[in-house]
């Protein structure tokens, strides 16, 4: 299908650079959707090994919890750690890959430095809450980065189908209307000028 224009010699200029701007465009968008494809498969790489690790270390956490709950009662338990030692709050900024804003996520800790982890005394508590509170607060950081890659992970596929969408409009629509439309002017203009 061509383009609804008048076959002039100044119109098939424009549609040539137009067609030159299409054809470096589509060039440009078509590297920029690799490049997304490359980071993108590398941030599910790193998801997945974050995700095992993460689920692996609650799962142990989750466990320890368990057994305390089993030994303390639930009461106890609960009674324990209510009142937390520390205050976390959660500060996120943006970086920019490949034109898209991620998410870059870090706890703020507030509170006394030097305050312990465990929100109770010793002597009414086991050992297995110990290990439970310890392993939580250990994977912290890798349950956020986990929650970072796998924003990032959704806003790249957002990004790389927005660009394959553009890349094909030029590859299948534009760039082929643009040439039809040039050939039917060339050949247009070639024919007046035998008729002359």
């Amino acid at each position: 299908m061509r383009l609804n224009v008048n076959p002039t010699r100044m119109e098939l200029s424009r549609l040539k650079k137009r067609l030159a701007v299409a054809v470096r465009g589509h060039k440009l968008l078509k590297d920029k959707q690799d490049e997304l494809m490359k980071k993108f498969i590398d941030l599910i790489k790193r998801n997945n090994e974050l995700r095992v690790k993460v689920e692996e270390e609650l799962t142990k956490s989750l466990k320890d919890f368990m057994m305390a709950k089993a030994v303390m009662g639930a009461e106890f338990l609960q009674e324990a750690i209510s009142m937390p030692a520390e205050t976390i709050k959660l500060e996120v900024t943006r970086k920019n890959i490949m034109s898209v804003s991620v998410p870059v996520m870090n706890f703020v800790r507030e509170g006394n430095e030097n305050a312990s982890i465990y929100p109770y005394g010793f002597l009414s508590t086991t050992g297995e809450l110990d290990a439970a509170i310890k392993k939580l607060y250990d994977i912290m950081p890798q349950l956020l980065e986990l929650a970072e890659v796998e924003k990032a992970c959704q806003l790249m596929a957002d990004e790389i189908e927005k660009t394959r969408r553009r890349v094909n409009a030029l590859e299948y629509v534009m760039i082929p209307q643009l040439k039809e439309t040039i050939k039917y002017i060339t050949m247009k203009l070639d024919e007046n000028e035998r008729g002359h």
